[in-house]
């Protein structure tokens, strides 16, 4: 089986993270470009709904392999049935021709048997890889996604972790202006007062 565009986009997100530089001092977190990753998982959220029809329409190839293999069927015990009949007919030898007749009918229908075993072994065999083949798809793209899930919420965590450090410095460095403020405003309404007074004389 030729490898699909979803394998494509998993080798090339693959070679991508591989390709990413780690943050200074970690071995194991990575610098990605977000636009990149995004556009890749963008066209790998476009083309699963494709992968997943062109497996479905594998699966549904099964009804059409049971309908072959029954029409084949069907034409063998026809065929048997109407040898038999020809050969019943001919009076000299009824008693034989019946006998062959009943042979011919009875190999005809076990042929049948084993044509619509192995159509349904082949057809299941289809199905079960179809789906175990869809199935490792979804695990691959559920794995990437939980890793950049996770890794988003750990950022998010980071940047909030620091923004609250400095609201809490910012509240602590007014709370320490806040008796130096307090005086320069008495000192601004008492130089206010004396030029009011200067005003009056």
């Amino acid at each position: 089986m030729s490898s699909s565009r979803i394998e494509q986009i998993i080798e090339e997100i693959e070679e991508y993270v591989e390709s990413c530089r780690y943050q200074p001092l970690s071995t194991t977190k990575i610098i990605v470009n977000k636009e990149e990753l995004e556009e890749l998982l963008r066209e790998l959220r476009l083309k699963t709904p494709d992968e997943i029809k062109r497996y479905q329409k594998i699966i549904g190839n099964k009804d059409a392999i049971l309908a072959d293999a029954q029409s084949k069927a069907d034409a063998l015990v026809a065929q048997a049935q109407e040898e038999a009949q020809h050969l019943v007919s001919e009076t000299e030898i009824m008693k034989a021709a019946y006998a062959q007749a009943q042979d011919t009918v009875n190999e005809a229908n076990r042929q049948a048997e084993e044509i619509l075993s192995s159509a349904n072994a082949e057809a299941e065999q289809v199905r079960s890889s179809a789906i175990g083949y869809t199935d490792s798809l979804l695990e691959n793209i559920s794995a990437i996604m939980g890793n950049t899930l996770a890794e988003v919420g750990q950022r998010y965590d980071e940047f909030s972790s620091s923004l609250q450090s400095y609201y809490d410095l910012v509240n602590q460095n007014r709370s320490e202006l806040a008796p130096m403020n307090s005086g320069s405003v008495h000192s601004m309404q008492d130089e206010a007062d004396d030029d009011m007074d200067i005003d009056v004389e």
